[in-house]
Protein backbone atom coordinates (compact mmCIF):
# COMPACT_ATOMS: atom_id res chain seq x y z
CA UNK A 1 0.00 0.00 0.00
CA UNK A 2 2.80 2.45 0.87
CA UNK A 3 4.43 1.94 -2.54
CA UNK A 4 1.16 2.76 -4.31
CA UNK A 5 0.37 5.81 -2.17
CA UNK A 6 3.90 7.11 -2.76
CA UNK A 7 3.07 7.36 -6.50
CA UNK A 8 -0.30 9.14 -6.15
CA UNK A 9 1.10 12.67 -6.10
CA UNK A 10 1.70 13.19 -2.40
CA UNK A 11 4.95 14.92 -1.45
CA UNK A 12 5.43 12.74 1.63
CA UNK A 13 3.99 9.83 3.58
CA UNK A 14 3.13 10.58 7.20
CA UNK A 15 3.89 7.37 9.11
CA UNK A 16 1.93 7.56 12.34
CA UNK A 17 3.84 6.10 15.29
CA UNK A 18 2.18 8.17 18.01
CA UNK A 19 -1.40 6.94 17.63
CA UNK A 20 -1.01 3.70 15.66
CA UNK A 21 0.59 0.29 16.34
CA UNK A 22 3.19 0.76 13.57
CA UNK A 23 6.55 -0.64 14.65
CA UNK A 24 10.12 0.17 13.64
CA UNK A 25 10.16 -2.98 11.49
CA UNK A 26 7.10 -1.77 9.58
CA UNK A 27 8.63 1.70 9.23
CA UNK A 28 11.79 0.17 7.78
CA UNK A 29 9.72 -1.85 5.31
CA UNK A 30 7.94 1.34 4.20
CA UNK A 31 11.28 3.09 3.66
CA UNK A 32 12.56 0.15 1.62
CA UNK A 33 9.50 -0.26 -0.58
CA UNK A 34 9.28 3.47 -1.35
CA UNK A 35 12.96 3.94 -2.18
CA UNK A 36 13.25 5.90 -5.41
CA UNK A 37 9.54 6.83 -5.45
CA UNK A 38 8.37 10.46 -5.48
CA UNK A 39 7.08 10.71 -1.90
CA UNK A 40 9.47 11.10 1.04
CA UNK A 41 8.84 9.20 4.27
CA UNK A 42 8.27 11.15 7.50
CA UNK A 43 7.57 9.50 10.85
CA UNK A 44 5.72 10.96 13.82
CA UNK A 45 7.34 9.76 17.03
CA UNK A 46 5.34 9.32 20.25
CA UNK A 47 7.30 11.82 22.38
CA UNK A 48 10.05 14.41 21.99
CA UNK A 49 13.17 12.53 23.06
CA UNK A 50 16.57 12.07 21.43
CA UNK A 51 16.15 8.30 21.32
CA UNK A 52 12.70 8.29 19.68
CA UNK A 53 13.97 10.47 16.83
CA UNK A 54 17.22 8.53 16.50
CA UNK A 55 15.43 5.22 16.07
CA UNK A 56 13.24 6.39 13.18
CA UNK A 57 16.03 8.31 11.46
CA UNK A 58 18.24 5.23 11.62
CA UNK A 59 15.57 3.41 9.57
CA UNK A 60 16.08 5.93 6.75
CA UNK A 61 13.24 8.44 7.08
CA UNK A 62 13.62 11.89 5.57
CA UNK A 63 11.78 13.76 8.30
CA UNK A 64 10.66 13.52 11.91
CA UNK A 65 7.39 14.86 13.29
CA UNK A 66 7.50 15.70 17.00
CA UNK A 67 4.22 15.93 18.96
CA UNK A 68 3.39 18.34 21.77
CA UNK A 69 6.18 20.86 21.20
CA UNK A 70 4.74 22.97 24.00
CA UNK A 71 7.84 24.77 25.23
CA UNK A 72 10.95 26.32 23.68
CA UNK A 73 12.98 23.64 25.46
CA UNK A 74 11.06 20.88 23.70
CA UNK A 75 11.50 22.63 20.35
CA UNK A 76 15.25 22.86 20.93
CA UNK A 77 15.36 19.16 21.86
CA UNK A 78 13.58 18.29 18.61
CA UNK A 79 15.98 20.37 16.52
CA UNK A 80 19.06 18.91 18.25
CA UNK A 81 17.76 15.35 17.88
CA UNK A 82 17.86 15.64 14.08
CA UNK A 83 21.49 16.76 13.73
CA UNK A 84 24.86 15.29 14.52
CA UNK A 85 27.36 17.13 16.75
CA UNK A 86 28.41 19.88 16.79
CA UNK A 87 25.03 21.04 15.46
CA UNK A 88 22.93 18.71 17.61
CA UNK A 89 22.90 15.57 19.72
CA UNK A 90 22.03 12.77 17.28
CA UNK A 91 23.93 9.57 17.97
CA UNK A 92 26.00 7.89 15.24
CA UNK A 93 24.64 4.53 14.09
CA UNK A 94 22.75 5.03 10.84
CA UNK A 95 24.06 2.00 8.98
CA UNK A 96 20.63 1.00 7.67
CA UNK A 97 19.74 4.57 6.75
CA UNK A 98 22.76 4.93 4.48
CA UNK A 99 21.52 2.01 2.34
CA UNK A 100 18.44 3.95 1.22
CA UNK A 101 19.65 7.55 1.48
CA UNK A 102 20.27 9.39 -1.83
CA UNK A 103 23.84 10.30 -0.75
CA UNK A 104 25.08 7.25 1.18
CA UNK A 105 28.75 8.27 1.05
CA UNK A 106 27.95 11.65 2.58
CA UNK A 107 25.11 10.60 4.86
CA UNK A 108 26.00 12.60 7.98
CA UNK A 109 26.35 15.98 6.28
CA UNK A 110 23.49 15.29 3.89
CA UNK A 111 21.14 14.24 6.69
CA UNK A 112 22.07 17.28 8.76
CA UNK A 113 21.19 19.52 5.82
CA UNK A 114 18.07 17.72 4.61
CA UNK A 115 16.31 16.02 7.52
CA UNK A 116 12.91 17.71 7.78
CA UNK A 117 12.24 18.71 11.37
CA UNK A 118 8.55 19.22 12.11
CA UNK A 119 7.05 20.18 15.46
CA UNK A 120 3.37 19.97 16.33
CA UNK A 121 1.72 22.87 18.14
CA UNK A 122 -1.29 21.37 19.89
CA UNK A 123 -1.67 22.90 23.34
CA UNK A 124 -2.82 26.30 24.55
CA UNK A 125 0.44 26.64 26.49
CA UNK A 126 2.37 26.22 23.23
CA UNK A 127 0.49 29.18 21.75
CA UNK A 128 1.46 31.23 24.80
CA UNK A 129 5.12 30.38 24.06
CA UNK A 130 4.79 30.51 20.30
CA UNK A 131 7.13 33.39 19.50
CA UNK A 132 10.06 31.77 21.27
CA UNK A 133 9.19 28.34 19.87
CA UNK A 134 9.01 29.73 16.34
CA UNK A 135 12.39 31.41 16.78
CA UNK A 136 14.10 28.04 17.41
CA UNK A 137 16.87 27.39 14.85
CA UNK A 138 16.63 24.05 13.07
CA UNK A 139 12.83 23.79 13.07
CA UNK A 140 11.52 23.63 9.50
CA UNK A 141 7.76 23.28 9.98
CA UNK A 142 5.30 24.22 12.68
CA UNK A 143 2.27 21.97 12.25
CA UNK A 144 -0.89 22.87 14.15
CA UNK A 145 -2.67 19.87 15.64
CA UNK A 146 -6.07 21.52 15.45
CA UNK A 147 -7.98 18.74 17.22
CA UNK A 148 -5.73 18.54 20.29
CA UNK A 149 -5.45 22.32 20.36
CA UNK A 150 -9.23 22.53 20.42
CA UNK A 151 -9.37 20.12 23.36
CA UNK A 152 -6.65 22.07 25.16
CA UNK A 153 -8.72 25.23 24.78
CA UNK A 154 -11.72 23.48 26.33
CA UNK A 155 -13.59 23.14 23.04
CA UNK A 156 -13.78 19.32 23.02
CA UNK A 157 -12.39 19.03 19.49
CA UNK A 158 -14.81 21.43 17.83
CA UNK A 159 -13.22 23.16 14.85
CA UNK A 160 -15.62 25.97 13.98
CA UNK A 161 -14.84 28.10 17.01
CA UNK A 162 -13.58 31.68 17.12
CA UNK A 163 -11.23 30.90 20.02
CA UNK A 164 -9.53 28.17 18.02
CA UNK A 165 -9.21 30.45 14.99
CA UNK A 166 -7.63 33.15 17.15
CA UNK A 167 -5.00 30.72 18.45
CA UNK A 168 -4.29 29.38 14.97
CA UNK A 169 -3.79 32.96 13.75
CA UNK A 170 -1.22 33.56 16.50
CA UNK A 171 0.77 30.53 15.34
CA UNK A 172 0.58 31.66 11.71
CA UNK A 173 1.81 35.14 12.65
CA UNK A 174 4.79 33.73 14.58
CA UNK A 175 5.65 31.29 11.80
CA UNK A 176 5.70 34.05 9.21
CA UNK A 177 7.77 36.30 11.48
CA UNK A 178 10.46 33.64 11.97
CA UNK A 179 10.41 32.08 8.50
CA UNK A 180 8.88 28.69 9.36
CA UNK A 181 6.70 26.63 7.07
CA UNK A 182 3.19 26.22 8.45
CA UNK A 183 1.10 23.06 8.45
CA UNK A 184 -2.30 21.78 9.49
CA UNK A 185 -4.77 18.99 8.61
CA UNK A 186 -6.67 19.37 5.34
CA UNK A 187 -9.03 16.64 4.19
CA UNK A 188 -10.16 17.96 0.82
CA UNK A 189 -8.90 20.04 -2.13
CA UNK A 190 -11.21 22.84 -1.03
CA UNK A 191 -9.62 22.92 2.42
CA UNK A 192 -6.12 22.87 0.94
CA UNK A 193 -6.96 25.89 -1.25
CA UNK A 194 -8.53 27.73 1.69
CA UNK A 195 -5.61 27.12 4.03
CA UNK A 196 -3.03 27.97 1.38
CA UNK A 197 -4.61 31.42 1.17
CA UNK A 198 -4.06 31.69 4.93
CA UNK A 199 -0.35 30.93 4.59
CA UNK A 200 -0.18 27.17 5.10
CA UNK A 201 2.10 25.06 2.87
CA UNK A 202 2.27 21.66 4.61
CA UNK A 203 -0.81 19.48 4.90
CA UNK A 204 -1.80 16.26 6.62
CA UNK A 205 -4.31 14.73 4.21
CA UNK A 206 -6.50 11.65 4.37
CA UNK A 207 -5.25 8.51 6.08
CA UNK A 208 -5.09 5.26 4.13
CA UNK A 209 -8.43 4.34 5.76
CA UNK A 210 -9.88 7.65 4.65
CA UNK A 211 -8.70 7.04 1.09
CA UNK A 212 -10.37 3.63 1.15
CA UNK A 213 -13.64 5.19 2.32
CA UNK A 214 -13.47 7.77 -0.45
CA UNK A 215 -12.83 5.00 -2.97
CA UNK A 216 -15.77 3.01 -1.67
CA UNK A 217 -18.07 6.01 -1.91
CA UNK A 218 -16.89 6.67 -5.48
CA UNK A 219 -17.95 3.11 -6.32
CA UNK A 220 -21.37 3.71 -4.78
CA UNK A 221 -20.72 1.52 -1.76
CA UNK A 222 -22.34 2.24 1.59
CA UNK A 223 -20.32 1.81 4.75
CA UNK A 224 -21.99 -0.63 7.11
CA UNK A 225 -22.11 -0.05 10.87
CA UNK A 226 -19.53 -2.08 12.76
CA UNK A 227 -22.16 -3.92 14.81
CA UNK A 228 -23.87 -5.30 11.69
CA UNK A 229 -21.27 -8.02 11.08
CA UNK A 230 -19.66 -10.79 13.03
CA UNK A 231 -15.93 -10.86 13.69
CA UNK A 232 -14.24 -14.26 13.72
Amino acid sequence: MAALIATLGFDFLWVEMEHSPITLETLRAIVLVTKGLPAAVFARVPVIELWTAKRVMDQGVSGVIFPFATTPERARTAAAACRYPPYGNRGSGAGLATLTWPEPENYHDSADNNMMTIIVIEEARAVENIDEIAATPGIDVMFIGTSDLSFSLGLRGRQNEALLDENIARVVEAGRKHGKFLGRPAGSPEQVAKYRDQGFQFFQSQTELGLMRLGGKALGLKQMPANSRTLY
